[in-house]
């Protein structure tokens, strides 16, 4: 079971690894969803895009249908799976457990810009619980249970906005990269096994050779969100671990 300490010291790695948890057999309040209405109901999503591509277009001083739409939907996948895969991995780098990610249980609310509000099943998987707890077997676990489930499930919905998968998955191996980089800043004690893990993810199936590491470690993905487009006047618009950067981010 995911404990209080647990979900407290979630949220001490920043707000893109804070989760609240519900009991299993509650039903979801508004403001908040099941997250697997993104899946089943293609107007959630494209709501969620739309409003994406509305900031996007904010933020570059255009109008929305001057940024296009599969450019606005790499972004809120991006988003999306970030706020997924951050609890996730520090779960498997603190713990013995996986957090339980499947997107009918998982909720949500359609808080749109940062970190949105997540809740997730009080109980933690119990197939990883009070077994082998090494990283090769948490990586394993990640990949079949949330890199394989509620992320691939995410992701064949956001193609149907011509996103290839290339990007949609490059996109993932940037999240969990960014979570591995904000987990070993703010407590470096750990940032071996979380490294170690993350490489592991990295090295299999479906994340395989979406990025690289350089002589000196540092991450690149050998994508582009295409966040650049959303300004295309403005030089330099690019993420540090872009494909597309000459300063690719630790």
């Amino acid at each position: 079971m995911l404990t209080d300490a647990a979900v407290g010291d979630l949220a001490a790695f920043g707000p893109f690894f804070a989760v609240q948890t519900h009991h299993p057999d509650s039903i979801p309040r508004e403001p908040w969803h099941a997250m697997n209405e993104l899946v089943e109901n293609p107007d959630v999503l494209m709501d969620r895009v739309a409003a994406v591509r509305s900031r996007l277009a904010t933020a570059g001083g255009q109008a929305p249908d001057s940024v296009e739409l599969r450019v606005a939907a790499s972004v809120a996948y991006l988003g999306l799976v970030a706020r997924l895969v951050s609890p996730a991995l520090a779960v498997a780098v603190t713990s013995d457990e996986l957090l339980e990610l499947d997107l009918g249980s998982t909720r949500w609310q359609r808080v749109l810009g940062g970190a949105f509000p997540l809740s997730v099943q009080r109980d933690a998987d119990a197939d990883a619980s009070g077994q082998d707890a090494s990283p090769e077997r948490m990586a394993w676990l990640l990949a079949r249970r949330v890199l394989e489930g509620p992320v691939r499930d995410l992701l064949e919905v956001t193609r149907a906005f011509s996103v290839s998968p290339q990007v949609l998955w490059g996109n993932v191996a940037s999240a969990l990269n960014g979570a591995a980089s904000m987990i070993t800043a703010s407590q470096p004690a750990w940032t071996n096994r979380a490294r170690v893990i993350t490489s592991l993810l990295l090295d299999q199936p479906p994340l395989r050779d979406t990025a690289s590491a350089s002589a000196d470690g540092r991450f690149r993905r050998r994508s582009c969100c295409l966040i650049y487009r959303a300004a295309p006047n403005v030089a330099g618009v690019v993420c540090g671990d872009c494909v597309l950067s000459n300063d690719p981010s630790p």
